[in-house]
């Protein structure tokens, strides 16, 4: 029976480091939110992330949304003439890019972009003992690197992601009015017909979601990186993964939630 249990227990060791890693990140979360509510507030570091999270993450959400938004609009018209529903394209597109493609493309390219950089740049202060530093400056660190970074992701990943729906309708409707035939009149009557305020609101709220989980594991990944060249690799790249997987599930769960309503 000795294999038995060996084999219980090469099951049982990822699982309860697994278990622990997410204990330990939903501590770490809890202390960022609460660390968020009470002074000091760095606003000079708020102001930054803002800028780095949101206006520099435009183009290539700009790009993603775009093309997929033309691509989308493709598909959906060479599937539907198989069944004579070649008119369904606008409202697709709309209802894909809003309630779905819209949100997790930005947030995995958030992962991509801004989970990678905030991971990559606290680790490098970690192994250099610049968080040491701050520490004997009296600044918590919490406050300083984690707190600007995740209410920056709180802020501005919504509102990619509103940018993000609206230039990948764009790239559906450009698609269908200049290569497909549409009626650009008809094509944008029926995308705001078929959106409700529900869809929107749901977008927005996974963005927050994505944008939370986003940043938060990149200071964490960051904060807990080992030491020398080869902890900052592995922060980052364990940053860029755990951000990945935890935005899919995280959609799962919400459009489990918030279209079962």
């Amino acid at each position: 029976m000795s294999w038995f249990f060996a084999a219980l227990a090469a099951i049982g060791r990822p699982v309860t480091r697994g278990l622990g890693t997410l204990g330990r990140l939903a501590i770490f979360g809890g202390e960022a939110l609460s660390h968020m509510l009470r002074p000091p507030f760095y606003f000079k570091e708020i102001l930054q992330s803002l800028l780095s999270v949101g206006y520099f993450s435009l183009p290539v959400v700009g790009m993603t949304a775009i093309f997929t938004g033309g691509a989308l609009a493709l598909q959906i018209y060479s599937g539907g003439a198989r069944f004579n529903a070649e008119a369904v394209v606008p409202q697709i597109v709309a209802i894909g890019m809003v309630r779905e493609l819209g949100p997790v493309l930005v947030g995995l390219m958030i992962a991509a972009r801004v989970t990678s950089s905030i991971a990559a740049e606290i680790a490098t202060m970690k192994v250099t003992e610049q968080i040491d530093a701050l520490v004997t400056l009296s600044t918590h660190p919490m406050k300083y690197l984690t707190v600007p970074r995740v209410l920056a992701g709180l802020i501005m990943v919504p509102l990619l992601v509103g940018i993000g729906d609206i230039i990948g309708i764009l790239g559906g409707y450009v698609v269908g009015t200049k290569s497909l035939g549409f009626n650009p009149a008809a094509y944008l009557q029926n995308t705001v017909n078929f959106i409700e305020a529900r869809d929107v609101i749901s977008s927005l709220i996974k963005g927050a979601a994505f944008g939370f989980i986003a940043t938060l594991l990149g200071c964490y990944h960051g904060i807990h990186t080992g030491r020398g060249a080869q902890g900052v690799g592995r922060a980052t790249k364990s940053a860029v993964e755990s951000a990945a997987i935890l935005i899919l599930a995280a959609n799962f769960l919400l459009t489990s939630i918030l279209f079962s309503l």
